[in-house]
């Protein structure tokens, strides 16, 4: 059985070539099923939107001028 309370942080790169620091956003389990039959997970604002398996967070949408990346490392929240 799956928890539906579970959160998980997702690394944000920086822009390319802008050697910012890395971002950690938050995501939520919702009722969407993804592409790989997987649970969709967002942000609290619904603009980063991913699918994880593992320790692997497969983008379906992000923030305007956001990940460029399609994949992003995914760690479990306690």
């Amino acid at each position: 059985m799956r928890s539906l309370n579970r959160r998980y942080a997702v690394t944000l790169p920086g822009p390319i070539g802008g050697h910012a620091p890395l971002s950690v956003v938050v995501v939520h389990a919702t009722d969407a099923v993804g592409p790989g039959g997987g649970l969709v997970w967002e942000n609290v604002d619904g603009d980063l939107r991913v699918e994880i398996f593992g320790e692997v967070a497969n983008v379906l949408t992000a923030p305007a001028g956001g990940s460029r990346h399609p994949c992003l490392q995914a760690v479990p929240l306690p």
